[in-house]
């Protein structure tokens, strides 16, 4: 559900229903942050096309389990309980270790990072939280501190990106009152090495 109107597949034409068509996979399944977009195709295009290239796409060089991890972080940060529980479904099953996806659900949302991420994935959060709550604050020396935990500067376009893509989501859930009511948690495009293949499975 949301705030606004939204057409559903079975009233969707022309790009619209083109969007859906290559977004619901052999499930079937819309997510509602997607729906929402629906009065505006061409934001949803956009939508589509950012979220793929930021956090499936197979030129990235950090895991997708550690990137959803930023994203899970950037939504707890922002409240975005939608987001968390999409994005932590989608990381648990990446990690197959439900004990270890537990354990960093904990540390995320609670802000402590010791006991469960590493020196290195730490200065990667420490950063992500700066960008989500006070990007203002940011300095040269949070890159050069990323590069110093061994970070390439790929890698921190890539953290970077995705958390800035996250803050965009969790605002879009957030703006219009997006809730997970009816959708099966944590699909996503698996399919990294086609960045035109939007299905989500």
């Amino acid at each position: 559900m949301s705030w606004i109107k939204r057409i559903f597949f079975k009233e969707s034409t022309g790009r619209l229903r083109r969007l859906y068509e290559r977004v619901s996979g052999s499930s079937g399944q819309l997510d509602n942050i997607l729906t929402a977009h629906s009065l505006r195709p061409h934001t949803l295009e956009g939508h589509l096309a950012l979220y793929k290239n930021t956090l499936h796409h197979g030129a990235n060089t950090l895991t997708k389990s550690f990137l959803e991890t930023v994203g899970v972080y950037v939504s707890a940060l922002n409240g975005c309980r939608y987001c968390v529980e999409h994005h932590f479904t989608g990381l648990k099953r990446l990690l197959e270790d439900d004990d270890r996806a537990e354990r960093m659900r904990t540390a995320l949302e609670s802000n402590i990072l010791e006991p469960v991420f590493n020196l290195r994935e730490q200065v990667a959060l420490r950063y992500v939280r700066t960008l989500t709550q006070a990007p203002y604050a940011l300095i040269e020396q949070d890159i050069h501190d990323m590069r110093q935990a061994g970070f390439d500067d790929g890698q921190i376009l890539e953290i970077n990106q995705v958390a800035s893509y996250f803050s965009y989501a969790n605002r879009t859930v957030l703006g219009l009152g997006v809730e997970a009511a009816g959708e099966m948690l944590g699909l996503s495009p698996g399919d990294n090495a086609n960045p035109n293949n939007m299905a989500h499975e």
